[in-house]
């Protein structure tokens, strides 16, 4: 149970990053739940949240690719939370493209959003966590982070990057008692990969398991990260075997 914790959600107002959102509530924590957009969804997850589960629950606006923005947003949530126990980097965005067609901004956009979103969000809590003597980031990477895939050099980079930035925070910051792992999705129904799916038909069939992932199977893996005391520097594929 993770009651009297705080937890910081990006992306959490839809999709995977709502589903996170309401598990942990569920669980007992206190939920911020940053969104880029859509204020009206996020106020949605917040108040199922404080409705269903009692917890605190509040919405935050935040282009997490942008290191001021992050970082006053922590302080507000420090602010009206009192603490940070846990942060999931889940916000991301895709612009894919073949490499030969891919425009530099869509390179560097996926860029910002996925990998130096985390570092953001991870270089503004890292203190509140120290200071608490412990704490939990778990950072949301992706199968094409580990295979690669065509049309996806951007997304495929910075989910790359994901693991090598959660192993490098792992290892800095064991001794605070603070762990970082990440959680590799594989093809999950979400709004993001709606279209991929439907495009590619013969993409389920290459699933050993023979469909695609949900959130709550990807929520599974990041509250059991969270749960452990013991586990950190460690990936975990959430994929249905499509990456063995």
């Amino acid at each position: 149970m993770l009651k009297g914790k705080v937890a910081i959600v990006t992306g959490g107002s839809r999709g995977m990053g709502a589903v996170i959102s309401k598990r942990l509530a569920m669980l007992g924590a206190d939920v911020a739940v940053i969104y880029a957009g859509n204020s009206q969804l996020a106020q949605e997850v917040c108040d199922f949240c404080k409705e269903e589960y009692g917890v605190k629950a509040e919405s935050y606006c935040c282009n997490v690719a942008d290191y001021d923005q992050a970082k006053e947003v922590v302080g507000k949530i420090k602010e009206d939370f009192g603490t940070v126990d846990i942060l999931v980097n889940n916000a991301g965005i895709t612009k894919d493209k073949l490499i030969a067609m891919m425009k530099e901004k869509d390179f560097d956009d996926v860029l910002d959003i996925n990998l130096k979103g985390s570092f953001n969000m991870i270089r503004h809590c890292c203190g509140i966590m120290i200071r608490n003597k412990g704490g939990r980031i778990v950072n949301i990477s992706s199968v094409s982070g580990m295979m690669g895939n065509a049309g996806q050099a951007n997304y495929s980079a910075s989910k790359a990057g994901i693991i090598g930035l959660t192993k490098s925070v792992a290892k800095e910051l064991a001794g605070k008692n603070i762990t970082c792992n990440a959680v590799a999705p594989g093809v999950i129904a979400t709004d993001m990969t709606k279209d991929l799916i439907e495009a590619q038909g013969e993409l389920v069939s290459s699933i050993p398991l023979g469909r695609v992932g949900t959130p709550d199977d990807v929520t599974d893996a990041v509250v059991f990260l969270i749960e452990s005391g013991y586990i950190t520097g460690e990936v975990i594929r959430v994929d249905g075997g499509i990456a063995m």
